[in-house]
């Protein structure tokens, strides 16, 4: 693989309407995940891992804390010209209007991929959590002299109609492609699954480049709806079946090939527990295969007291002597102040528990204070009255207005690190 030129385009403008209210002020790829992540950072760093590092992120919706994030976090080499990450908002090259679909916001940049000339071009999404080594993936389209490969995995037959539905050959050369059906395709070999198109693509540069215009011509904009179907009556379509991916360092009670799409806060909240325990399913400790994120430059962590059990801390929290946290993530900057209880939640940065306040399954996003006393997460109806409840009975507390003064005098964390 290292003699392929290859360059990537992140489609990072995902509007994550259901993920409201964390996406109320910030795309969906620049939700926080974990203790110091955010989404975007599982698809930057496999590409990364993978030695693709022409990486060009496309933004659109509320896309400046993606920007910002990319600004801080992202500055692979300024020595090395082909090594970057770089966001590039909709370029209105064929009209007045923002990316219309996946296959046009590639085209809009279609003049970088004449600039680079690579061999081929990797589309991928930044929507999921996850870790898979691209060369792999790359290695399968080269043996099968493939014009596309999409990376693709069994799910559930009842979750398969939010996905691209693959049949494919025992060689993996995809016989038909439904964009989100109605009545998924079953698996012949298991009834209760299809074969799902993870959203990731290789194209040999040429392919794409004439599929992108004949598209453009057609009125046509996205890749699963208009360019796959097209290109797959006339180019060979592989499927790539990502159960297979290794990844180095996984560990024996992980889960071997882990991927999961956050989309909805159900969802969202579950791939949280999945980071948890002395054995999680996705340890994010691994040396071999990093997640990279913010260099961010405070202190660590700070314990006065209490009762910390299978919990996360971020950097500069701060946990009060007689504080209470159990099955937590808490985020940077965060303060738990005396005889608070949280208890199975994601508190996100900037925030501060109050003394006695009790929560359980709750998120808590960013630049909060959960008054002294105040009790969530134990009172459904009451909680549907001033905040939004998932299906699942997680109950969110939107992203407040704590000012950054007000921080160091009543607020979260102690100021002075913000990114």
């Amino acid at each position: 693989m290292n003699s392929e030129r290859i360059i990537a385009f992140v489609m990072a403008g995902g509007q994550g309407s259901r993920l409201q209210p964390l996406t109320t002020s910030r795309s969906k790829p620049s939700v926080p995940f974990g203790s110091r992540y955010r989404i975007v950072d599982f698809v930057l760093s496999n590409l990364v891992n993978s030695q693709i590092q022409t990486i060009y992120l496309l933004v659109q919706y509320k896309s400046q804390s993606l920007i910002e994030h990319v600004r801080k976090a992202w500055t692979i080499s300024p020595l090395l010209q082909s090594r970057f990450v770089t966001v590039v908002p909709p370029q209105m090259i064929s009209g007045e209007h923002w990316f219309q679909g996946t296959a046009d916001a590639v085209h809009q940049n279609i003049a970088l991929i004449e600039e680079h000339r690579p061999d081929l071009v990797a589309v991928f999404g930044a929507d999921h959590i996850y870790r898979m080594d691209i060369r792999q993936m790359v290695e399968f389209h080269k043996e099968r002299q493939a014009d596309v490969t999409i990376a693709a995995l069994p799910v559930p037959l009842a979750e398969a109609s939010s996905f691209g539905v693959i049949a494919a050959d025992e060689e993996g050369r995809i016989q038909a492609f439904e964009e989100k059906p109605a009545n998924p395709t079953p698996l012949p070999s298991d009834p209760t699954q299809a074969f799902a198109s993870m959203g990731n693509y290789i194209f040999d540069t040429e392919v794409l480049i004439k599929a992108l215009q004949e598209t453009q011509e057609a009125g046509e904009t996205d890749f699963g709806q208009h360019v796959l179907p097209r290109l797959l009556r006339t180019h060979r379509l592989f499927a790539y079946d990502f159960s297979t991916n290794e990844i180095p360092g996984i560990l024996p009670y992980e889960t071997p090939v882990y991927w999961r799409d956050v989309g909805t806060i159900d969802a969202y909240f579950d791939a949280h527990n999945d980071v948890l325990g002395e054995e999680p399913v996705f340890d994010m400790f691994n040396p071999q295969w990093p997640v990279f994120s913010s260099g961010y430059q405070g202190p660590v962590a700070r314990v006065l007291g209490g009762e910390i059990r299978n919990s996360l801390l971020g950097a500069a929290t701060m946990v009060h002597e007689g504080a209470r946290l159990i099955d937590s993530i808490i985020r940077r900057e965060a303060v738990v102040e005396e005889g608070a209880v949280i208890e199975d939640c994601i508190i996100m940065d900037y925030v501060r528990v109050c003394r006695g306040a009790r929560l359980r399954r709750v998120i808590v996003d960013r630049h909060n204070i959960i008054e002294a006393g105040e009790e969530i997460g134990f009172d459904p109806e009451k909680d549907r009255q001033r905040f939004h409840v998932s299906p699942g009975g997680v109950t969110v507390v939107p992203m407040g207005r704590i000012s950054y003064f007000a921080r160091d005098t009543r607020g979260s964390g102690r100021g002075g690190y913000s990114e």
